[in-house]
């Protein structure tokens, strides 16, 4: 699924989405979708579909491994979408490698579920829906996390050595950022919940030009790489003191 955020869309009113057929094969479809807002497109994505069990009897397989290190977060710790109105619940883990000079080492991370239990009405493609879904969040911010930017209201700003928060150091901090697109490969369709922990790291092999992108897998708790994603940011920092950086 690769999608181009266009412009900018008004919650306050309706979407009308057009589908083009594209193709109709043996094995796969594909479909565009086009957003419209005003008579405008806002939004506009392909998509392609591949028939189950299609792959035939001799397949090459093999998939990144979830790391080792990581465990099931607690039930009972803070979820980081604490106000409530979320439709899913987050546990984020420590940056790792943050003491690394290198952005491109780091590696942001997450646990991941949808809030509460998800209708056995709506089959495995509302799970498929709740991935999409949750696969834009804590992703956009990857290219500022790894820098030492500074984020209003983020926890996971660097902090001053005695613990004080704020942006004492001077950083540059966040002037705006958004989404240019977003691609998500589904791996296995069926092979997780969305309403059970899955297991989501990030990273980002290049930023500059106003613009960076940024990878993320990911994981069912069993260790199943379900999806693979790639995004590209805009992004422009300035100083404390509005000056461009």
């Amino acid at each position: 699924m690769h999608c181009y955020f266009v412009l900018a869309g008004d919650s306050e009113i309706p979407v009308m989405y057009y589908v083009e057929h594209v193709r109709e094969g043996k094995s796969f479809a594909t479909r565009t979708v086009q957003a419209r807002q005003r008579g405008k497109a806002i939004f506009t994505t392909t998509l392609s579909f591949m028939r189950e069990n299609s792959g035939g009897k001799k397949q090459v397989k093999h998939a990144v491994p979830l790391p080792k290190e990581v465990q099931l977060p607690d039930e009972d710790s803070p979820d980081n979408e604490a106000n409530g109105t979320s439709p899913f619940i987050s546990r984020r883990i420590e940056i790792l490698n943050r003491d690394s000079a290198h952005p491109h080492e780091k590696r942001t991370r997450q646990w991941i579920k949808a809030r509460g239990k998800i209708s056995e009405e709506g089959g495995h493609q509302a799970h498929l829906s709740a991935l999409a879904y949750m696969s834009d969040s804590y992703f956009i911010g990857t290219v500022s996390r790894i820098h030492p930017l500074y984020r209003p209201g983020d926890p996971s700003n660097l902090k001053d050595e005695d613990g004080a928060e704020g942006n004492s150091k001077g950083l540059p901090e966040i002037g705006m950022m958004v989404s240019l697109d977003h691609s998500i490969y589904f791996h296995e369709p069926k092979g997780f919940r969305a309403d059970e922990w899955m297991f989501t790291e990030m990273a980002s092999p290049w930023s500059g030009d106003g613009r960076g992108v940024v990878q993320q897998h990911m994981f069912a708790a069993d260790g199943t790489l379900v999806a693979t994603c790639f995004q590209e940011v805009f992004i422009f920092s300035c100083l404390p003191n509005g000056v461009l950086c």
